[in-house]
């Protein structure tokens, strides 16, 4: 039994019983910028600690050194594989508190951008999960589908994956021709290849036996680890900050919050497979539904000259791995006096990696970690 010292367990390494591993850091995608120090006994960790400091650092101070739409650069760095949610968030607090309202077209253009970033996450993440489970095919077929995502962001915005395109008083550019068709295409070939995912994977025995009840949330922690997103909903809680508080255009398109029960690896890996269903669904919805002529950006002043008016404000949306949201405090000059981000990679990262980790087998800690779907940027901003 491990050695209680100020309330908390130290193994005696002397002993010859328990061995201490690191895992990562490796640069790969969705969890390998950091570190867990893992604590086995055979092949069961007993402790598990992780460590961040292996990434560019410092983003919100860095924000607040510079004039605002200088910050576009950096906010999509806080989280690479889906930085629009950063851009929507920074743009909409400084809206705000400067009182810029945006045209109808640029708000249609805007929710199709957050719906399209989440599609692009969901299938980097399924590749995650199945490589982490030794599935590298799907990986493949994934990242493969990503990059028609990443085709038609490149073409609305001219960047694959730093888009900069949302910024205060609407979005850079509209529609190049034929991009409305594009799209609908790639949404096709991106369905038609998720069917096939759907029974590699998901109809895998192999995968269904390492990912069901590996990393049971139990629900009772679920508020107590201020867990959101895919991780909550898995759970049971039928939570959904498009739903619970509509911004954009969520409160006029048709889609119901997606739930599971068993709240382990596997139906965290249903419910986000279901989303990635939905994202596509809501992306032809808002092509549908949206003005197809109009403005898409407010004529502002010199923006190397704004000074946003004093105050402060919190606001948050959805993002594909729960609440993300941004606070922003202004004192009337041309810089932010403060910004703060919040990404739900801050917890699930972090004390829930550590929580579920006892127990696991340790050649689970990569699945494990990619079930929780997590950025460490978010961490270190």
């Amino acid at each position: 039994m491990p050695e209680i010292v100020n309330g908390k367990s130290r193994f005696n390494l002397e002993s010859g019983k328990y061995l201490k591993v690191w895992q990562g850091p490796q640069h790969p995608g969705i969890t390998g910028n950091m570190s867990l120090e893992l604590t086995i006994c055979g092949d069961e960790i007993v402790e598990c600690k992780t460590h961040v400091g292996y990434l560019h650092r410092g983003f919100e101070k860095l924000m607040e050194r510079r004039k605002y739409i200088q910050c576009f650069p950096i906010v999509c760095r806080i989280c690479v594989p889906e930085p629009d949610f950063n851009e929507y968030l920074f743009a909409a607090t400084v809206e705000e508190l400067a009182g810029i309202t945006i045209p109808e077209r640029a708000v249609w253009i805007r929710t199709l951008n957050l719906e399209m970033a989440r599609l692009a996450s969901f299938l980097m993440w399924i590749g995650g999960q199945a490589g982490a489970f030794g599935m590298g095919t799907l990986g493949q077929w994934t990242v493969t589908l990503r990059d028609y995502v990443l085709d038609r962001f490149e073409e609305l915005s001219g960047g694959r994956i730093y888009h900069m395109y949302m910024i205060p008083g609407g979005v850079r550019a509209d529609f190049p021709e034929g991009f409305r068709e594009r799209l609908l295409e790639t949404l096709e070939t991106v369905e038609s290849t998720l069917k096939d995912i759907e029974l590699a994977m998901f109809s895998n025995g192999v995968f269904k036996k390492r990912a069901v009840g590996l990393g049971v949330i139990a629900p009772e922690i679920v508020d107590q680890f201020g867990i959101t997103g895919p991780n909550a909903r898995a759970a049971g809680f039928k939570r959904d900050t498009r739903k619970d508080r509509p911004y954009l255009v969520y409160d006029r398109l048709d889609f119901e919050v997606i739930t599971a029960t068993g709240s382990d690896a596997y139906s965290r890996a249903v419910v986000r497979l279901k989303e990635t269903f939905q994202s596509i669904d809501l992306i032809r919805q808002i092509l549908e539904k949206m003005p197809q002529e109009g403005p898409f950006f407010t004529k502002l002043p010199n923006p190397l000259h704004w000074k946003v008016p004093a105050g402060q404000i919190y606001l948050k949306a959805e993002c594909t791995r729960g609440e993300y949201g941004y606070y922003l405090n202004s004192d009337g000059g041309d810089k932010p006096r403060r910004i703060y981000v919040r990404g739900p990679s801050y917890t699930h990262a972090v004390a829930l990696m550590e929580h579920l980790s006892i127990g696991c087998d340790i050649a689970d800690t990569a699945g494990l970690m990619v079930s929780l779907h997590t950025y460490p940027p978010e961490v270190e901003r």
